[in-house]
């Protein structure tokens, strides 16, 4: 059994704002100290194609922290970089790289990951964005010893949360600080000797991959909470965007970005027709209305349902456009 420690040498690892909520959490506890953050190299962004920091290099430089930011750790110089830090732990979130083993070694104790899925389910690059359109009722946070495979190793803790309600960016705000909290618990175990871990069952094992541009689109003609689920899921990236054509105007862009699964469709209702009724603006499905709360029509700021029916639709009642 490991000795008791006072305070943990924690190198902390991760590249985008989830990971950056995990690093103030971990920056604050008081049984640990972060002796360096290591994040992706800065990648151009927006239309002038700016270098920009990571989410993670901004708050690590707010709170004083050392940041190195290696390409890969394939290079001997940045294996040596790490390993003379001697982390007793390594706590990884989003870092956006298979570690190799020479990484993974540098710690003493263990190498940590945050991962939001419920393991074995939605190992990769976006749990959060399919466990909801997926329709799971929950999901969560798992804390994981890490091995040189993706998203493999034995568990230390988890923590579960519902899905209803919750969209994709809702949900990664909720289970970063959920994992925080959890990874922190965990921590506190490692100061005290080794916490037991259990292995995943390789047997439930299932992949989430990275969401696509594409997934924007959606499919109408399938069952309202299906629709819904899927719309959840990508907001707010990429986003539900659809073609509207309204009696009367010009097909115009609309994102969607936020309803609920409503009433029965009205009766010989088409998948993807509008339906302004006293109850709201729904976009019908295979079963029912969609709901909508909340679009942003093309170059125009997000407004709600209400407001859009008010400067597009006046005067409108019952079948009056649809969307593709």
């Amino acid at each position: 059994m490991a000795e008791k420690k006072d305070k943990l040498n924690i190198v902390f690892m991760g590249t985008p704002e989830f990971a950056a909520i995990i690093l103030r959490k971990v920056a604050a506890w008081q049984g640990g100290c972060i002796s360096a953050v290591y994040t992706q190299p800065d990648r151009p962004a927006g239309r002038g194609h700016k270098l920009m920091p990571s989410a993670v290099k901004v708050a690590a430089q707010e709170l004083g922290l050392p940041v190195f930011q290696p390409l890969n750790f394939k290079t001997e110089e940045a294996k040596q970089q790490l390993a003379a830090l001697k982390p007793d732990i390594l706590a990884v979130a989003a870092y956006g790289l298979l570690l190799p083993q020479s990484v993974l070694d540098s710690a003493a104790l263990a190498p940590l990951n945050v991962h939001g899925s419920l393991l074995p389910k939605y190992r990769g690059a976006a749990p959060i964005q399919r466990a909801i359109m997926d329709g799971e009722p929950e999901t969560g946070v798992c804390i994981m010893h890490m091995q040189a495979a993706l998203d493999a190793g034995p568990v230390y803790a988890r923590a579960a949360i519902g899905t209803a309600g919750h969209t994709a960016g809702s949900m990664h705000d909720a289970l970063a600080v959920l994992g925080g909290d959890v990874l922190i618990g965990v921590l506190e175990q490692f100061r005290q000797g080794i916490p037991p871990c259990q292995p995943q069952d390789e047997s439930l094992v299932t992949f989430a991959p990275k969401i696509s541009k594409a997934e924007g689109i959606i499919d109408w003609n399938r069952p309202c909470a299906v629709v819904d689920a899927h719309i959840r899921g990508v907001t707010p990236w990429p986003a539900a965007r659809v073609q509207c054509c309204l009696t009367g105007r010009e097909p115009f862009a609309l994102t969607i970005a936020k309803g609920c699964v409503g009433q029965a469709k009205p009766a010989g209702a088409q998948a993807g027709e509008l339906w302004l009724l006293p109850q709201g603006l729904g976009i019908a499905t295979a079963d029912a209305l969609y709901m909508l709360e909340e679009v942003r029509p093309a170059d125009r700021k997000a407004m709600a349902a209400s407001a859009f029916v008010n400067g597009y639709l006046q005067g409108a009642q019952g079948l009056c456009g649809r969307v593709c």
